[in-house]
Formats: C-alpha cells, sequence, structure tokens
C-alpha cells in the first residue's frame, strides 16, 4: 500500500487539489430554473450544484431501497402472509354454503307453518271431522294421478274417505295400509264424483282426461253454461259432503263419441300437483263450533228444566188427587176424574130478554084468546054511517 501513495503521489495529490476546486465550485455555482449557471444565490429556483450532484448520487441508490422494500412489503402481504388464505377460503364457503341450506330451510318451515295454520283454521271451522295429513310420495307415473299420505288404518282410514283442501276437493282413499294411504286424485281417468254446476244447476260426473284435466261427462249440450261458474260437489255419490268448493268451469268442448252431448272442462281449486299437506273427511256427522255447542247446551238444559217442571206439576196433582179423596169419583174413568177431565163445560144458554115487554111478546101474550084479534092500544074505533 505505501508504495502505491509514494508512487503516485504527486498524481494523488492533484486529484485532491482537483476535488477541492470542482467542490468549491460547484458550492458557488447555482443552476436555475431554465437550466443556466449562476453565481447569484438570489436568483428564483436557483439550486447548488453540490447539492444537484449529491442528488443525483444519492437518489438512484435511495429509489432502489425503496422499490426493494415495496417489493418486498408486497410479497410478504400476497404470499407469505396469505398462505392460511385458500383455508379460510375453502371455511367461508362451506360456511356461507351452511347459511343458505339453513336459510332455504327456514324459509320451507315458515311456508309450511303458514299453511298449517291456513289448514288448522280450516279445519276449526269447518262442519265435519277431518284428519289432517303429509303429502310423501307420488306414483311415479304419468297416466296415474295417484299420492301417499302418512296416516293410515291406524289413524283411522278408511276406503273411499273424502280428501280435500282448503281450496277445493283433491280426491279419495283408494287403498289403506297400516300407517299410509294411498289417494285417488279426482283428475284420475278412474276417479269419479258427483258435482253440480251452481247457476244452471246442471249434475254430472266428474272425472280426468288423458291430459289430466277433471271435465264433467255426460251432459246435454246446453247453451247456459259458460266459463267461469263454479263448481260444487252434489254429495250424491255418498263420498264428498254436498257444497264442497270443486273448481270453475274453463271450457265446453264436444264430446267426440256422443252426438248431442258435452264435455265441460273444469279448473280446479286445488293445486293437485303442489300439495304438501290435506285433510281427510273422518265423519260425515256435523260438528259444530265450541261456542254453537255451547248454545245447545244451553238449550238442553233450558229444555230438560222444562221437562222436570212439567214432571212436578204432575206429580203435585197427584199427590192432591191423593189427599182430596172426596173429589175422585170411582165410578168415573181416571181420565174423566174432575181433577183429569180437561173436556170443556157445556155452554150456558141466556134468554134474551125484551127491553119493552108487552102482551105480543113471547111468553106475555096473557089476555089474548084464540080467534081474536086485539087492536094496537092507540088506535081509534071505527064510527058506523
Amino acid at each position: 500500500m505505501e508504495p502505491f501513495i509514494v508512487r503516485y503521489r504527486n498524481l494523488l495529490v492533484l486529484l485532491a487539489l482537483l476535488a477541492v476546486q470542482i467542490v468549491g465550485l460547484a458550492t458557488q455555482v447555482h443552476k436555475t430554473d431554465t437550466g443556466r449557471m449562476s453565481l447569484d444565490p438570489r436568483d428564483s429556483g436557483s439550486v447548488r450544484l453540490l447539492r444537484l450532484w449529491a442528488e443525483a448520487v444519492v437518489a438512484p441508490p435511495e429509489r432502489l431501497f425503496h422499490f426493494g422494500g415495496s417489493s418486498f412489503t408486497d410479497l410478504w402481504r400476497n404470499y407469505v402472509d396469505l398462505r392460511h388464505v385458500r383455508e379460510q377460503n375453502q371455511q367461508l364457503q362451506q360456511t356461507v354454503d351452511r347459511l343458505r341450506f339453513e336459510q332455504a330451510a327456514l324459509l320451507e318451515d315458515a311456508r309450511q307453518g303458514q299453511r298449517l295454520q291456513g289448514l288448522f283454521n280450516f279445519q276449526q271451522q269447518y262442519l265435519y271431522k277431518t284428519l289432517a295429513a303429509q303429502v310423501i310420495g307420488s306414483s311415479g307415473a304419468a297416466q296415474s294421478r295417484v299420492f301417499y299420505i302418512d296416516k293410515g288404518s291406524s289413524d283411522g282410514l278408511q276406503h273411499d274417505m273424502a280428501v280435500i283442501s282448503p281450496a277445493g276437493i283433491v280426491g279419495k282413499v283408494r287403498d289403506v295400509f297400516p300407517h299410509t294411504s294411498q289417494i285417488l286424485v279426482i283428475n284420475d281417468q278412474s276417479s269419479g264424483a258427483g258435482v253440480i254446476l251452481e247457476t244452471t244447476r246442471i249434475r254430472g260426473i266428474l272425472r280426468g282426461n288423458a291430459l289430466g284435466q277433471p271435465q264433467i261427462v255426460s251432459i246435454i249440450s246446453d247453451n247456459r253454461i259458460k266459463p267461469g261458474e263454479r263448481v260444487l260437489t252434489a254429495g250424491g255419490d255418498q263420498i264428498f259432503p254436498r257444497g264442497l268448493p270443486v273448481g270453475v268451469v274453463d271450457k265446453v268442448v264436444r264430446d267426440p263419441e256422443r252426438d248431442g252431448f258435452i264435455n265441460v272442462i273444469v279448473k280446479p281449486y286445488a293445486a293437485l300437483d303442489r300439495l304438501d299437506e290435506v285433510l281427510v273427511i273422518t265423519s260425515m256427522e256435523p260438528r259444530f263450533p265450541p261456542d254453537q255447542q255451547q248454545d245447545m247446551a244451553e238449550s238442553e238444559a233450558i229444555k230438560g228444566a222444562e221437562v222436570q217442571q212439567e214432571e212436578a206439576q204432575k206429580k203435585a196433582s197427584q199427590i192432591m188427587a191423593e189427599r182430596l179423596p172426596g173429589l175422585i169419583d170411582p165410578n168415573l174413568p181416571a181420565d174423566q176424574q174432575p181433577l183429569n177431565d180437561s173436556t170443556p163445560p157445556p155452554p150456558v144458554v141466556h134468554t134474551v130478554q125484551p127491553l119493552r115487554p108487552d102482551r105480543f111478546t113471547p111468553g106475555n101474550a096473557t089476555g089474548v084468546t084464540s080467534g081474536q084479534t086485539s087492536a094496537p092500544a092507540n088506535s081509534t074505533p071505527s064510527r058506523t054511517p
């Protein structure tokens, strides 16, 4: 090291003097905004040349350090620190799926609660005794309109019981099993229900066609049947009670097999393909609401009190007859006794007396003999000539 300094001593001294001069010059010289050099520090926007050189030397490493720090920070934040984000994302996705499933289940429960509340209100107000059942499946065949419910013979269900909904009739029980039953819907071709048109009072048989539409068959052509007329049960089939809603007339078509007859297509009130809960009529005896039952009980109590009062009066009459033997005639039957005789007494005849009786009044003809004629009292005797 020492030989190098000794060998290049003059050059190093020259370079040191040159550097000192350059630094001194850079301290005195200013660079303006226009790019010219000036020695006056009062020029606007002037910056020392030394400062510019220092900025040119320091700025690149500083930018490089800043870029490296930013890249490292981004690398840390976007990769190293997020190494568990994929697992968290999967957990969050599972949570979202579970919440969606729970939301759908809660929504379905709410809808079912509304349907059951409406079904319960209808069941409480309905005249006949019914049993609520849940639809658990269908036949799966396109031509067969049947479904299954979760009630059977153990619940009291029997063959040919009517199945209804709050909107209208649905069908009847076809097959009964211990815990389930098969229901034949009214739009099946093998079904049948007696119906009547509300306005025209035309009766017919309701059954399904090949397209699964309920229709009234074997009706003589009648121009009075119009779309929109209500269809009710007639009650003659001994299955559906009279007056239950069935649907409305959709259209009238000609019977292709018989001239002069028509088929009435009916739009049912009940959604036959979207049933969830139904009611099975288990008894045809009228069932009255609690308030009417209370009124009937009060009426029966009042009637019973009246019957008891009549019996007490009869018993009192018998006791009085036993204590008054003089009023009993042994020669007369029991129904003609004075106490028991209810025949009206004979009428009393009263003779009408004249206001001014004279000798011509019946019963007052004294002094008048036969063959004689009495003259009036105020008459004047005739004179002879």
